[in-house]
């Protein structure tokens, strides 16, 4: 890197945080600034939905970096900003305050920003969930004798009515298709998570949707197509999330179901970077395929590679997509991606944990995809991720009772 005015990171989240400590790991010697729009440290959100609702104590922010390790490797956290524009020819990043900030590289870490719903009216009873205050408002509302109603049967919606449903609470899942994790997760994971939550006491409502709320200062009354009337203390909306790619477009940068990115994370315009849930990525384990990943895995991996190419080291993004729920005592993991597959053979682990194998028209393992009690398909779906990235064509007979491990010497 040429000049001295150092990198910036737009974006103070899971991603941007451990862009700016690799680069530091990495050697990287000029500045470094990380601008966020909060006003807390850089945190971690999968525990809002888990954690911060279920803990008996008053949860803590959960930091992915502190006060001491920012000042150990001199990174500038400039907290509860926004960057309003970029001036790619000149080199500028223009702040909400009136500052301009010069850099010589820029990574873009902006996240994402949860979908709003339609013509909700305002209520403090209608909660999203994306920031720590949200996880704080949802957790102080949460009791054993109310009834949470969760719009959307995603991973933010079923974690959020697991967690409340813990903590004795009431719960019913509202859900628009004819099945929950109908995205990327395959139907007999979804009938096992669905099962899942109605032994412990969740009404999941599948194939209706919303004809009118009403809400107050105390409950939020729902209309659904079934012609159901239902009254709840609290509403959580939790229909998918937006990337944010307002800076991005202002500047010129290609969007393409978000930051449109090349292998090495590098936009459209010279210099300037992305990664992270704002960013689409073509991959080349699925022959180029461009997408956009909203998971914590992901995050640390783009954050980490974007440090290293922003230190010169034009290496391209290969890791396998990976997605997990912690949901009561299951855990789902996926590896890969599932709709790459063709033909899927079940693997039962016992104690009603399976995996499923998810293989492509040659036969190549593509994505695997698991739910069970505790740990039980942890070790699998890691062995899985191996066998994918290294594009093993597997024996369908070993899928079903062989130690996957056995399977990797043929794909070295």
């Amino acid at each position: 890197m040429s000049g001295n005015a150092g990198v910036i990171i737009v974006g103070a989240g899971e991603c941007g945080a451990r862009a700016a400590l690799s680069l530091r790991e990495n050697g990287y010697r000029h500045a470094i600034t990380l601008i966020g729009d909060e006003v807390h440290l850089p945190y971690e959100r999968p525990p809002l939905s888990k954690q911060i609702l279920l803990d008996v104590t008053e949860p803590k922010l959960p930091a992915v970096l502190s006060d001491s390790v920012l000042a150990k490797y001199a990174i500038q956290h400039i907290c509860g900003a926004s960057a309003d524009a970029i001036d790619a020819s000149g080199k500028q990043l223009m702040l909400s305050d009136g500052r301009a900030m010069p850099y010589d590289k820029l990574l873009l870490t902006t996240g994402a920003t949860p979908r709003r719903l339609p013509n909700a009216p305002a209520s403090s009873r209608i909660l999203y969930l994306r920031t720590i205050e949200d996880a704080f408002a949802l957790r102080s509302l949460i009791r054993a004798d109310m009834h949470v109603g969760v719009l959307g049967g995603g991973f933010i919606g079923l974690e959020v009515a697991a967690s409340a449903r813990s903590r004795g609470a009431k719960v019913t899942v509202i859900e628009f298709q004819e099945r929950i994790l109908k995205r990327g997760v395959p139907e007999p994971i979804a009938e096992a998570i669905t099962a899942l939550h109605q032994r412990n006491g969740v009404t999941v409502k599948c194939g209706v949707t919303v004809l009118g709320i009403e809400a107050n200062e105390w409950r939020v009354d729902i209309s659904l197509s079934d012609g159901d009337e239902m009254s709840a203390d609290v509403l959580v909306v939790g229909i998918g999330a937006q990337p944010r790619t307002e800076l991005a477009a202002q500047a010129g940068i290609a969007i393409d179901n978000g930051i449109a990115v090349n292998e090495c994370l590098e936009t459209s315009v010279t210099d300037i970077y992305a990664a992270g849930d704002c960013c689409s990525f073509p991959h080349p384990l699925y022959g180029g395929r461009r997408l956009r990943l909203e998971a914590w895995r992901n995050a640390q991996d783009q954050g980490i590679l974007a440090a290293a190419n922003l230190s010169g080291a034009a290496q391209s993004y290969q890791a396998v997509p990976y997605f997990w729920s912690d949901q009561f005592d299951h855990t789902l993991q996926i590896a890969g991606l599932v709709d790459e597959g063709c033909l899927v053979v079940r693997r039962d682990l016992g104690d009603g944990a399976f995996i499923l194998f998810h293989l492509d028209d040659d036969r190549r393992l593509v994505a695997a995809s698991g739910v069970g009690p505790g740990n039980k398909i942890a070790k699998d779906i890691k062995l899985s991720e191996l066998l994918i990235a290294r594009r093993v064509t597997p024996p369908i007979e070993a899928l079903t009772d062989a130690n996957l491990k056995s399977l990797l010497p043929r794909a070295a």
